[in-house]
């Protein structure tokens, strides 16, 4: 029994960490608890030596002295300003009035701004929380489906997941070893595709059910002409440059997610203070809710690294790779198991959990495989969209929920979520089909054999190369 016990110690590691989990009990104690509960059953066992636990101090120091971290506080930060900044009821009032006039209207502009939010913000709650406040009255106003409004409004919500400068991409490209940077402008295909796909749902619906998106009426579309252009300016101008300043800063290579996101800090108190809305209580809120969510990170990080470094001693890295390359199917058999891995996972964590307890694990089996790591990371974030989507712990659903009127039902809110929940999973299978998605936009620079590289010195003027040059300096100076 005890042979048994320790030659499987890393299964029974993995099955006592989701047994924590399902239970219910904190993510970041669960990772804690079973890295050293099962750390001293190693030692007594002859596993692993005492010495290796003394590792924890690195991976400690590593966790803390993370400067790519820095870049979730500061994009936290950004979105609950920008969430209250005025910025969002340009943006949707003057897109809203630019398509009020086709059936739809009303959903293009949610998804656009959604978009326009997510490539600013980075956060999903602001996103949600900003397009409800404001689209959702209007929306049930004029006739919309509740269903559909919701469910729209939602989705729109967690493209923000998969847009850069998401904290997702940030989480990921530190646990896979990447440049974000890379992992941004790789996500860029899959964004657009995302947002097409949104976008050809509201279509396909205005044809099949016209009366569940209707147009606004005329006299509901209050400004047309200039007045209208510079409604839509007044909301693109600034968002504009907020993008150019967190994204363009980036992929131009002239600083990091770090320094991006904190001249985005900047840049969104600037937005809120010419909409004179930069108050204290807002600063305070902002700062409030970074705190709050820059701890959870580092202490699920925390654990995550006691758990992961217990797990990589009693062999569990092997483990997990030897299952996953032995999969029937080769690559595609790996990543169809992972998808539907993460999928049911997303049902009782979310995605930082997935991110910082699943990923490390699966990252050796997919290099194994020779998948590339950067198109492996955009479609895991493209599967992990749908942590926000589905019951129990879908927080955009959550967040809908607390600001919409006590008059729609919860139900209505979980029915309206279904369709959109297809469709993000429609895109992880166009990201499988097609990696081309991702790996176009990166840049495909020739790899270099140093076993072949010749050097050719060109020869001086009136010298054959067989007979280098002399150099006669004469005597040396005397210095007496």
């Amino acid at each position: 029994m005890m042979t048994f016990f320790a030659d499987n110690l890393a299964p029974l590691m993995f099955f006592g960490l989701i047994i924590f989990m399902v239970i219910g009990y904190p993510a970041a104690f669960s990772l804690a608890a079973v890295g050293l509960f099962f750390g001293f059953i190693g030692i007594e066992m002859g596993e692993i030596s005492p010495d290796f636990l003394g590792n924890l101090t690195y991976q400690m120091f590593s966790v803390l002295s993370n400067e790519l971290l820095l870049a979730i506080p500061f994009f936290t930060f950004m979105g609950v300003i920008l969430e209250r900044c005025g910025l969002a009821e340009d943006l949707l009032e003057g897109f809203g009035q630019l398509f009020g006039g086709v059936r739809g209207g009303l959903s293009y502009a949610v998804i656009l701004v959604g978009a326009i939010l997510g490539a600013i913000t980075g956060t999903v709650a602001a996103s949600v929380i900003a397009m409800g406040l404001i689209s959702l009255p209007v929306m049930a106003k004029y006739g919309y489906n509740i269903r559909h409004a919701t469910g729209v409004i939602a989705a729109s919500g967690t493209i923000t997941q998969l847009i850069p400068p998401s904290l997702v991409l940030i989480v990921l490209a530190d646990q896979l070893g990447k440049s974000p940077g890379d992992m941004y402008i790789g996500a860029t295909g899959a964004s657009i595709v995302q947002v097409l796909l949104f976008a050809g749902w509201v279509f396909v619906l205005s044809i099949i059910r016209p009366d569940h998106v209707p147009a606004l009426p005329p006299e509901a579309r209050t400004l047309r002409g200039w007045p209208l252009l510079a409604r839509c300016a007044r909301g693109m101008i600034p968002s504009l440059a907020l993008i150019f300043i967190v994204l363009g800063t980036i992929f131009m290579g002239l600083a990091t997610p770090t320094e991006a996101g904190a001249m985005g800090v900047v840049g969104a108190m600037f937005i809120a203070w010419l909409n004179r809305r930069l108050t204290w209580k807002l600063v305070y809120q902002a700062m409030d809710m970074t705190m709050r969510l820059t701890a959870m990170v580092v202490f699920i990080l925390l654990g995550a690294r006691v758990f992961s470094l217990v797990f990589q001693g009693v062999g569990g890295g092997h483990w997990i790779e030897t299952m996953l390359t032995s999969l029937p199917g080769g690559v595609v058999g790996f990543l169809i198991f992972v998808n539907i891995f993460i999928f049911i996972l997303a049902f009782f964590l979310d995605f930082f959990e997935i991110a910082f307890i699943v990923i490390p694990l699966l990252a050796p089996a997919a290099s194994a495989l020779g998948i590339d790591l950067i198109w492996f990371g955009v479609m895991i974030c493209a599967n992990m969209q749908t942590s926000f989507m589905h019951p129990p712990f879908g927080f955009a659903l959550f967040y809908l929920r607390g600001i919409a009127p006590k008059s729609i039902k919860t139900s209505d809110i979980y029915m309206g979520a279904i369709p959109w929940l297809v469709l993000q999973l429609i895109l992880v299978g166009l990201l499988i089909a097609f990696p081309g998605m991702v790996t176009y936009f990166l840049d495909s620079t020739p790899a270099v054999d140093l076993q072949n590289i010749q050097l050719n010195l060109p020869s001086a003027p009136g010298n054959d190369l067989g007979n280098p040059p002399s150099f006669d300096l004469g005597q040396p100076p005397s210095f007496k």
